[in-house]
């Protein structure tokens, strides 16, 4: 089998890990091309991946929801009263920023194993447990913030988090020193952890891609960390909220691939009895899971904040339907058992571009409504119809 053969095979079964790669690949060519190159300049490429960033983070913690088979419907409002509660705590309790963040997240945890709680020992269906949780934290915001109606935060500190970029050290011919550092950092790490995955196939003796396809793959991952680098360090670098993104999915990645923790969560999602039966405490993954995806609310409720710089009554509004967009198009399966941190953060930025994108081309709001809900719509039907295959 020549390396072309290979390469087409390889897609063909594994089209469901490769499918967004392809379609976010498509919609970057389409609006590069429709705007003249706008779409690909460094400041909105910029400004894309920091309204991506809370999306992201929810999206992150979603997809292992429903990898286990749930659904979280709380996260939206959740962000968003969590969001207020750090705007209190700053301008109203003078409580600094580095004990804020803290507090806020183990808010976010406590909220999301009270979720569990419901789900995993009442027994309550995670749609209605978490519908509640939606309509509380609602009407917990407008309580929070229908005295003022909209709270500005006047810390520089937090408000960075939304809006600063890493420090430059020094730049060169233009470009942001650190970033191309952060990149080829990243790169490093990358080719580290394919070769030493690799490495542990062989060692027990699972199929592996040829040499040369191996090679294709990690020059063309490469050259893609290395490009959206490059783009990024001509304008500012590196944002605080692509820093944070990175470490979530790294942190998440690790768990899910490398742990045993990660092999229970897919255990359960695949076959809840099965995992019961070999020993795996399903109720506890479920606290954890719901744990996590709670924290992650607090941080997307605290990157959404910054980023505005201001809480506001209307925070929140269609977070949780976006995350779970996000992670249907990562390629997350509605059974549960399938679905990878990379892909939700891939999902997300396919929708994040197809707003940005046509933002830029003019689009009528009514219209993204429709053509978002007709992405959705197709990922699902992906979905189906390669498990009916299989």
């Amino acid at each position: 089998m020549n390396v072309f053969q290979e390469a087409r095979t390889l897609i063909h079964e594994n089209i469901r890990d490769y499918g967004m790669y392809i379609a976010l690949f498509v919609i970057i060519l389409t609006f590069t091309f429709m705007t003249d190159g706008l779409f690909m300049s460094s400041r909105n490429i910029s400004n894309l991946l920091d309204s991506a960033g809370y999306i992201a983070v929810l999206a992150v913690g979603m997809t292992l929801v429903i990898v286990i088979r749930h659904i979280d419907l709380s996260v939206g409002y959740a962000a968003g009263f969590l969001g207020a509660i750090a705007a209190i705590l700053l301008t109203q309790a003078g409580v600094s920023v580095w004990l804020t963040i803290p507090i806020i997240l183990l808010l976010g945890i406590a909220v999301g194993l009270f979720n569990g709680v419901l789900i995993a020992q009442i027994g309550i269906p995670s749609f209605v447990a978490t519908l509640a949780g939606m309509l509380i934290f609602r009407g917990a915001l407008l309580q929070v913030t229908e005295k003022t109606g909209t709270i500005i935060i006047q810390d520089d500190t937090f408000n960075a988090i939304g809006n600063g970029y890493i420090p430059s050290l020094v730049e060169v011919n233009g470009l942001h020193l650190l970033s191309l550092l952060v990149g080829l950092v990243g790169i490093l790490l990358y080719i580290f952890s394919e070769i030493s995955t690799r490495k542990n196939k062989i060692k027990y003796d699972f199929e592996v891609v040829s040499k040369p396809i191996f090679a294709l793959k990690l020059i063309f991952v490469s050259g893609i960390i290395g490009y959206i680098t490059w783009i990024l360090a001509g304008y500012n670098g590196f944002s605080w909220t692509v820093i944070i993104i990175l470490l979530v999915v790294v942190v998440y990645h690790f768990l899910t691939t490398k742990t045993v923790l990660g092999r229970h969560i897919y255990a359960v999602g695949s076959n809840p009895e099965a995992a019961h039966l070999s020993g795996i405490n399903v109720k506890k993954i479920t606290y954890i899971v719901f744990g996590s995806m709670g924290m992650l609310a607090a941080l997307s409720g605290i990157l959404f904040t910054a980023r505005l710089q201001s809480a506001t009554t209307t925070a929140g509004t269609l977070f949780e339907l976006d995350a779970i967009a996000a992670a249907y198009v990562g390629g997350v399966s509605s059974a549960g058992g399938v679905g990878k941190v990379t892909g939700a953060i891939i999902g997300a930025i396919v929708m994040a571009s197809l707003s940005n994108g046509m933002n830029l081309l003019g689009v009528g709001i009514s219209y993204q409504y429709m053509i978002r809900g007709g992405v959705l719509a197709g990922a699902v039907i992906f979905d189906v119809m390669t498990r009916k295959k299989r």
